[in-house]
């Protein structure tokens, strides 16, 4: 059995093991160094936070049976996509692929703050009180479900190798709750590693209340998007201690409750943030 072979056999343990570890190495971390006091504790979010993590698996296995992997394996074996057309090298098209599926989520987050009828179903993500490991995997099953057509989309056209989406997941989840962890790096190298790699005290900023500071830092894994589209912003005006985390619709600690969460898309109020909502510049 080949590398890949063996990688796309054992996909669910594979899937799950990294996200266990993960989130345990990075739950630790934040014990150990946090970088902000927590005036809601873990014992009032984790709960629903890891409950909606359960139903978005559940979600995405019963409604996409072969998901992202299974369309790259029938792409491949109908030639469909960029890189065959091109005829690109399978190292080749494996490194552009996980660079062009970053990508594309990127532009993906940027469209769910951008269109109102999706930044009801994002905000939940943005609705937490505190910011940490769990509010990485925190997202409305809706957001889910849309994010996997629009990710099975850019696989068939890009004719991605399927151990490219598998490779790409597993670290986009793993990324995720890295760079939301309420974890402590020092300066100089959070300065070094984030030209290379999405960093807790950069997409901390994206968790802002204040609509000018939400609507920047929208990478997950790579930091070059922000870069090069205008979106970055170093640091919080108030300061990674003072900055408000959430958004001002829901801050009651009811909202919380999974319950309250999975309702959020539906509540009826006019406020948002738009991508057009800058507010002042800091």
């Amino acid at each position: 059995m080949t590398f890949v072979e063996f990688l796309l056999a054992y996909e669910p343990p594979i899937r799950l093991g990294a996200f266990v570890s993960v989130l345990a190495a990075m739950a630790f971390w934040e014990l150990l160094a946090p970088r902000r006091r927590q005036a809601v504790g873990r014992l009032q979010r984790w709960p629903s936070n890891l409950g909606v993590v359960v139903i978005d698996a559940l979600l995405v296995r019963f409604t996409f049976p072969v998901a992202a992997v299974g369309v790259a394996l029938v792409a491949d074996d109908r030639g469909w996509g960029l890189f065959r057309a091109l005829g690109a090298p399978a190292w080749l098209a494996l490194i552009a692929a996980i660079i062009l599926l970053d990508l594309a989520i990127y532009l993906q987050h940027v469209l769910f703050h951008a269109v109102p009828a999706l930044w009801r179903l994002h905000r939940m993500h943005h609705s937490d009180l505190e910011f940490d490991v769990t509010t990485g995997a925190r997202f409305h099953p809706l957001e889910i479900l849309l994010s996997m057509v629009i990710k099975i989309g850019v696989v068939a056209a890009l004719g991605t190798p399927a151990v490219a989406v598998l490779l790409f997941e597993v670290l986009l989840n793993a990324t995720s709750m890295f760079n939301h962890g309420n974890v402590r790096l020092p300066k100089r190298f959070d300065k070094a590693l984030r030209w290379i790699l999405v960093t807790p005290d950069m997409h901390r900023v994206h968790h802002s209340e204040a609509p000018h500071e939400t609507n920047s830092n929208f990478g997950f894994n790579l930091p070059w998007w922000d870069r090069l589209l205008g979106t970055y912003r170093a640091q919080p005006a108030a300061g990674h201690e003072g900055m408000i985390i959430g958004i001002e619709q829901f801050r009651d600690p009811t909202e919380l409750r999974l319950d309250r969460m999975l309702l959020q898309p539906f509540r009826d109020d006019d406020r948002s943030y738009p991508l057009g909502r800058r507010g002042p510049a800091s």
